[in-house]
């Protein structure tokens, strides 16, 4: 299952437009995959500010009841840059066609019509699914060269790339015809440009500065290779850097804001750790929950309590002063976003079917939880001697060598919803 909600570039006849894809999810027992837009159209923006204004204040949209929606809105311009793999040059096609079908070429095609048929199974597009349906080759090309390799490969490949002369512009037209770029909030368009302005003002100065540690190198092609790595390594830590920002109150003083959403719906809680072990907010094994950042804040604003177990941390009394003189903004870094949603359901179709990330991330949590609770049942469930502790290991730490868990899953999938449901059942809200 695919946690992320992720941003995309898409290149069309308007140029490179930027928008949202919410991957292939499961939900309520059925699959769903969405992008950011309506009934009627697909939002694309020129630039990443746009996207950023929109998300951060139209709520009118196909995404907003995605189970990890409620992120999406706290992201930066950064963060909201597509990465390079996420940059499809959809109008750019007939060129790649006229290539060889080498390991890139193939690859990079591979890519783009995983995303098209996307755009066109969930838009409605029979033109499009027409075209990508004509050929067999277009189905192939996730197999890499083996199928366009020899006299029979190279027929398949001329084919594709005919059809591709013949029929894409269709599918460009039909693309272009869905796409809308809505008006946003000018306050928060004006925000998100300048942090787009100093995000690439940082990332420039971060390049020279490398470039001067270089000994002036000028060029690519007088960097060695190691140069070139030292270049690459430095540029990505500075855009970290930047993506982070100054390090932040809480993570100064050690506590997290953390959210953790099941089918029931999300929750935001704080927790810490004192000597390595967890602590939550709260007491007793009932962990206090808010159904925003924006209600955590306030209830700690008002004094929050002095009988929950994070008053053992030496900083707690830090985080209530600032909150009593209005000082203190909750903010859930994405590495504290739990999303426990859906994975009973995918670990009962297969380990193939459960996203390593989401799944790791949770499994964290449950055993933080149990730990804290001083409940024995996550660590014994997920213990490696155990079914259910070893298909979590298969799919987090991946190894050829080790032999893979069989099926059927009904039972490790139990398990872990009955784990689910015994956290959700700390939760507690207070007044």
């Amino acid at each position: 299952m695919a946690s992320d909600i992720v941003p995309i570039q898409l290149s069309l006849t308007e140029g490179d437009l930027v928008t949202l894809w919410a991957p292939r999810w499961r939900e309520d027992g059925e699959d769903w995959e969405a992008f950011l837009g309506d009934d009627e159209s697909l939002f694309g923006f020129p630039e990443v500010a746009q996207l950023a204004a929109c998300v951060r204040t139209v709520t009118d949209h196909d995404l907003i009841d995605h189970p990890a929606w409620s992120v999406v809105p706290t992201l930066t311009v950064a963060e909201l840059t597509p990465e390079e793999t996420r940059r499809y040059d959809v109008i750019g096609v007939p060129e790649l066609v006229a290539e060889e079908p080498d390991t890139w070429t193939i690859g990079e095609l591979a890519e783009i019509m995983e995303i098209v048929r996307s755009l066109a199974e969930v838009c409605d597009l029979e033109r499009v699914l027409a075209v990508l349906d004509s050929q067999p080759a277009f189905a192939l090309l996730d197999q890499g060269t083996l199928p366009f390799a020899g006299r029979e490969g190279g027929k398949l490949w001329t084919q594709l790339g005919q059809t591709v002369v013949d029929e894409w512009d269709s599918v460009v037209d039909a693309l272009d015809a869905m796409v809308t770029t809505p008006e946003v909030d000018a306050t928060a368009l004006a925000r998100a440009r300048a942090e787009a302005e100093e995000l690439a003002a940082r990332i420039a100065e971060a390049e020279e500065r490398v470039e001067e540690e270089t000994d002036g190198a000028a060029t690519d092609e007088e960097l060695d290779e190691a140069d070139e790595e030292a270049v690459d390594e430095q540029v990505a830590e500075d855009e970290a850097e930047i993506e982070a920002g100054p390090v932040g109150f809480w993570e100064e003083i050690g506590i997290d804001p953390i959210r953790i959403t099941t089918s029931a719906g999300s929750k935001v809680t704080l927790r810490c750790y004192l000597d390595d072990k967890p602590v939550f907010l709260g007491a007793n094994g009932r962990i206090d929950a808010f159904d925003s950042e924006r209600a955590l804040a306030r209830w700690l604003a008002d004094g929050g309590k002095d009988d929950n177990d994070l008053v053992a941390a030496s900083t707690w009394q830090d985080v209530l002063d600032r909150a009593a003189v209005g000082e203190l903004t909750v903010t859930v870094d994405p590495m504290n976003d739990y999303l426990l949603v859906g994975l009973d359901e995918d670990i009962a179709q297969g380990t193939l079917e459960v996203d390593p990330t989401q799944l790791e991330l949770a499994t964290e949590l449950l055993l933080d939880v149990g730990e804290w609770a001083g409940d024995p049942a996550p660590a014994r469930a997920l213990a490696e001697s155990e079914s259910l502790g070893w298909l979590v290991s298969f799919v987090i730490r991946p190894n050829p060598t080790r032999l893979a868990p069989s099926p059927p899953f009904d039972r490790e999938a139990n398990t872990w919803r009955e784990l689910v449901h015994a956290a959700e059942a700390r939760f507690t809200t207070p007044d």
